[in-house]
Order: C-alpha cells, then sequence, then structure tokens
C-alpha cells in the first residue's frame, strides 16, 4: 500500500528539479543563441516550476483529516491546487501566442528576425526528451494516487514537451533553410501555444467540475445502482446524488426495504451496501442512505383511515 501523501510529494520532487535544470538551461540558450523562441519557451518551464510548488502546498493540506471545521475533510484543496496550474497553464499559453504573433507581424512588415543559435536546438531536443519521460513518470504515479493535481501537472509537464518540440522545429528550420525562413520559429512557438491552450481549458474545466459539484459520470451512477441491485431484498434506488471531493466520491442514495424487518436487519443490510461500495470506490467514500420501507396495500388503507 503506497503512502500516497510522500508519493506525490516524491514525484513533484523530482519534476522540480526537472524543471529547474531546465529553466536555467532554456534561459541561458536563449540569449546565447539569440532565440527568442526559447526564451518563451524558458517561462513555460518557469510556469511548470511554479505549478511544482503550487503542488507540494495543496496537497499537504489536501491530506489532512476531517475536523471540526471541515466535515467532509480537505480534499477540495488538491481540486484548487489543479484548476490554479490550469490557469497558470492557459497564462503561459497566452503569452506564447502572443509573442509569436507579434514576431510574426514584425517579419511580414519587413523586419529581419536574428538566425538561432546551435545551443538552442541541442537545449530543445534535450527538454523534449526530459520532459516527456517526466510526463509518463508523473501520469503513472497520478493514476496510482488517484491525484488530480498530479495529473494536473502531468500534463503541464507534456505541455512543455509540445513546446519544445515546436521550439526544435522552428530553431531547425531557421537553421537549416537560412534567414529568409527565420519566421518559422514564432509559426511553431503559436501553434504549439494553441495546444497548451486547449489542455489548459481541459484542466481548468475539470476542476471547476469538482468545485461546483458536478455529478460523476453516468457510467459510474450506473455502477453504484448495479452494486445496491445486487441485494434481492433492497428495491427502487432513487434520489442518487454524486460528487467528487478531491480524489474520493461522496454518494447520497434512497433506497426501499421491507417496512416489516427489524432496525437492527435494515441496518446490517446498509452496512453490507456501505462495504462494497467503498471496497469498489476506495475506503475514503462519503455515503450517506436513506432506508424508506416499502408500504404494502393494507398500509395504504389505514393510513387513510
Amino acid at each position: 500500500m503506497i503512502n500516497r501523501e510522500r508519493e506525490i510529494y516524491r514525484v513533484t520532487v523530482i519534476g522540480g528539479l526537472v524543471n529547474a535544470v531546465l529553466l536555467v538551461a532554456k534561459f541561458a540558450a536563449g540569449v546565447l543563441g539569440h532565440s527568442a523562441a526559447m526564451v518563451a519557451d524558458a517561462m513555460h518551464s518557469l510556469s511548470d516550476f511554479v505549478s511544482d510548488v503550487v503542488v507540494l502546498a495543496f496537497v499537504r493540506i489536501s491530506n489532512k483529516p476531517q475536523d471540526s471545521s471541515h466535515d467532509y475533510g480537505h480534499g477540495k484543496y488538491e481540486t484548487v491546487a489543479a484548476t490554479i496550474i490550469g490557469v497558470a497553464l492557459l497564462v503561459v499559453a497566452l503569452g506564447i501566442i502572443w509573442s509569436g504573433v507579434e514576431r510574426i507581424v514584425s517579419w511580414w512588415h519587413g523586419e529581419e528576425l536574428a538566425a538561432p543559435g546551435m545551443i538552442a536546438l541541442w537545449v530543445a531536443l534535450l527538454s523534449i526528451a526530459l520532459k516527456e519521460i517526466t510526463y509518463w513518470y508523473t501520469l503513472r504515479k497520478a493514476r496510482q494516487c488517484d491525484s488530480s493535481a498530479l495529473e494536473a501537472n502531468a500534463w503541464h509537464h507534456r505541455s512543455d514537451a509540445l513546446s519544445s518540440v515546436g521550439t526544435t522545429i522552428g530553431i531547425g528550420g531557421a537553421i537549416l533553410l537560412g534567414r529568409r525562413w527565420t519566421v518559422l520559429d514564432p509559426i511553431a512557438s503559436v501553434i504549439v501555444g494553441v495546444v497548451i491552450a486547449f489542455v489548459a481549458f481541459r484542466i481548468i474545466k475539470c476542476g471547476l467540475d469538482d468545485l461546483t459539484e458536478h455529478s460523476l459520470p453516468d457510467s459510474t451512477e450506473k455502477e453504484i445502482l448495479d452494486i445496491v441491485m445486487q441485494y434481492p431484498d433492497v428495491s427502487n434506488p432513487h434520489n442518487l446524488r454524486t460528487r467528487r471531493i478531491g480524489n474520493s466520491f461522496a454518494i447520497e442514495l434512497h433506497l426501499r426495504m421491507d417496512g416489516a424487518i427489524s432496525l437492527a436487519s435494515a441496518h446490517k443490510r446498509a452496512s453490507a451496501i456501505e462495504r462494497d461500495l467503498r471496497n469498489r470506490f476506495g475506503a475514503a467514500t462519503h455515503i450517506t442512505l436513506h432506508l424508506e420501507p416499502v408500504k404494502k396495500v393494507e398500509d395504504i388503507f389505514v393510513e387513510k383511515e
């Protein structure tokens, strides 16, 4: 059984070290190699580094147990962290697009763009390799830990790799094809910026869905009902309400049982259902079951009298 908080911290620290190395290397290569695209890529690495800091800060809070002021625990803080990362990623994407468009306009009006140096190309290739490895490593750990913040951070690593792909194409094209094609650098950066923006929107949407109590997917809700209905003495499950609390689920459900059975028997059945749901969706799943008696025909006549 993995220690979730410790694992998230370890993965995030490793990613942070990679980002720190690339941040310094990209800024140096951008300045020495006269590559505006590489400088923009360095800014992306800076946002990655900030994202790592956000994850480290918020995951510690989200793993705190419930207390008197947070009856459902602190899981939402992890969702807040993922949303912040998405917003940071969107800001970086818009900055890359804006910078690229400005350089394209300048080239269109006759300005000669400086050709980047080989050092910028080599650092871009190094960035692709390191960030792609970090992406797959972080994504695998995010799924093991069921961490939305860690998954958002993984996509941040992937977006940096994609950004470096665009930078490599632009720098490589400018070097190989000559000064007439230096515009390839900003064109590639704009395309990559758009891709990053789409990733950011996806992360932000997922975060806002959780923060605004969006229901779990239909397939998950169907699975919940299937688990409940495996008991023949339970009928008509209804008023199902679901949501996420960080990396945990919250489930509220009404169901009907024979009104003639004892309270102890009804409690035993409800406990069995809760156990099955937690076995499937995690021990931290919040479950509220409301039991209703099935009314017989004679009971209805008694009530009317």
